[in-house]
């Protein structure tokens, strides 16, 4: 039986969780979810527990909410979902899915799979949706009551809730007749009473919770009367507020709005940076775990591959914030700069990796890396801290600033990408480089400029790179990325040699290095992206790089 820590006892299942809920003096409110991605958004989001919606479960599935979704084809739903979250699922049962027999195998089914409670309206079967016109008559009374003894009878979790949810308002019988049939319900062993209504207004569901003077825990669903001050339903003692099918309705406007867009444009651009990355959906979906997992059960994915990260600067643009680290190791979303980008790394299975540091080196103290020391830091640049890892510039090899952040797939396309020395170029980072400091922008000139339909087996070429080139020149911005085969490996350590011994390395950049190989006619490959990353110099960028993640 699915069990789920609780402030109140030191471990209850997920039924003893939501009877919590549902008899507590305080009004809680219980969102819609219809599959397991929107139950975990819904329990990322704070509340307490999720409404299992039939009409969005339904909607879902692509059929009506008339019982066309069998029982059985709705558990394995409610079976996604429960494995997804760790708080309490309240099912709508709509009218049983049949006769008492029906329901009480439905009964059981459910707290097989830890699901905590469920609702079932007393309607005829099969049910109309209680907001459409059309058929709303009601079950009999005794009918009703024989099917809720029935599901108390089977449920196998003494802590397990049954809801009655009385129609007599939808269905125009008037106050006298619900309040009848809520006692009769209650009577029979119901857990908790769902008054509904369909009218814009909660005076009939506040007049309702008046004269029901709290006989058992009321539930309502405001979908209707959703103007009414949330402090009404307070007054009145109801005990759980649903917020019904509004994750379905989001997403239906949302997917509306994308595919029609796509559809008209005929390209990604104009809709990549409004819907969700594809990381968040990883996360979702659980892949931090299976990160985790594959670490521990996995042999290393790229073995043969290494990884050089280059940290040794202070950042004196972020001020204090780098007094006692350095800039690689200021935290965005809680977690350091570099780690974020070593995880990365990891994801793909990389996991020879070396960190050159200088400037309070001692602060980087990430496990499973190699920490390289460039004294000399304040004096030399990034050959001067690439030299210090040049045994570890070997084999095939991916070199990285410290202080970047971007999109996994970025890193991925890279990987993909053939070429001994392959770096990647921000075609739109022309257009951000004239919102910020010009001279930390490494713009790139390359062989074919960026294009939507230019052909992916048409090789790019870089012909030259630097900060102070013209921007109409220019055909992006490099980000700091490159990755290197074991020929280019050797190319750019045969340069550093070159260049400390011609006595240029002290102050010599990456860019500087590969400026010198393209002159001897080694000219690196070039991946377009566009946008999706930065880099971190000030508190600017800090603080969109907060809001990047």
């Amino acid at each position: 039986m699915k069990v789920v820590q609780s402030p109140n006892v030191a471990s209850a299942t997920m039924a003893a969780t939501f009877r919590q809920l549902l008899h507590s003096p305080q009004l809680s409110f219980v969102m819609e979810a219809h599959s397991g991605l929107s139950a975990k958004i819904v329990e990322e989001a704070g509340f307490p527990a999720i409404w299992a919606s039939g009409l969005s479960v339904s909607a879902a599935l692509g059929v009506r909410d008339r019982n066309e979704a069998s029982w059985t084809q709705v558990v394995e739903v409610l079976e996604f979902m429960s494995d997804a979250v760790s708080i309490p699922i309240f099912v709508d049962g709509d009218t049983g899915y049949g006769d008492f027999n029906n329901f009480r195998r439905l009964t059981s089914k459910l707290c097989q799979r830890g699901i905590a409670a469920v609702c079932i309206e007393d309607k005829v079967f099969p049910k109309t949706n209680s907001f459409l016109d059309g058929d709303q008559t009601l079950a009999g009374i005794d009918e009703f009551c024989g099917k809720i003894k029935a599901g108390k009878d089977a449920q196998t979790d003494d802590d397990f809730s049954i809801v009655a949810r009385v129609e007599a308002l939808i269905a125009g019988l008037g106050m006298a007749e619900a309040l009848r049939r809520a006692e009769a319900y209650r009577l029979a062993g119901a857990d908790g009473i769902l008054i509904h209504s369909r009218k814009s207004t909660a005076d009939e569901i506040l007049q309702f919770a008046k004269e029901w003077a709290n006989r058992a825990p009321l539930v309502i669903v405001p979908t209707k009367y959703y103007i009414t001050p949330t402090d009404r339903f307070r007054e009145a003692a109801i005990s759980i507020a649903i917020w019904a099918n509004h994750n379905l309705r989001a997403s239906i406007s949302a997917m509306r709005e994308t595919s029609q867009q796509i559809m008209n444009d005929q390209n990604l651009i104009g809709i990549e940076g409004r819907v969700a990355d594809l990381n968040d959906v990883f996360e979702l979906s659980g892949n931090t775990e299976l990160m985790e997992a594959e670490e521990r059960y996995l042999p290393a994915v790229r073995a043969d591959m290494t990884a050089i990260l280059l940290a040794a600067s202070r950042g004196s643009k972020l001020g204090e914030l780098t007094a006692d680290r350095p800039k690689c190791m200021l935290e965005v979303g809680g977690e350091p700069l570099i780690k974020r980008l070593v995880g990365q790394l990891k994801h793909l299975g990389i996991r020879d990796i070396s960190v050159v540091a200088g400037y309070k080196h001692e602060a980087i103290d990430l496990p499973d890396i190699k920490k390289l020391i460039n004294d000399d830091h304040a004096n030399t640049g990034e050959i001067g801290s690439l030299a210090c890892a040049l045994g570890a510039l070997q084999g095939d090899c991916i070199l990285s600033y410290g202080d970047i952040l971007f999109r996994r797939y970025i890193i991925e396309l890279l990987l993909e990408t053939d070429g001994d020395i392959v770096v990647v170029v921000d075609a739109k980072g022309v257009d951000r480089r004239k919102h910020a400091d010009a001279n930390i922008f490494d713009l790139a000139k390359c062989s074919i400029p960026f294009s939507d339909d230019y052909l992916e087996d048409q090789p790019i070429e870089l012909e030259q790179i630097s900060t102070d080139l013209g921007e109409t020149k220019s055909d992006g911005v490099w980000i700091g990325l490159v990755k290197l085969s074991e020929r280019g490996c050797a190319l750019l350590r045969d340069e550093i040699i070159e260049m400390r011994e011609g006595g240029s390395f002290s102050s010599a950049s990456l860019p500087d290095a590969f400026n010198n190989l393209i002159t001897k006619g080694h000219r690196p490959r070039v991946v377009y992206i566009a946008g999706h990353w930065l880099d971190v110099n000030d508190v600017v960028d800090l603080a969109k790089a907060r809001d990047f993640l």
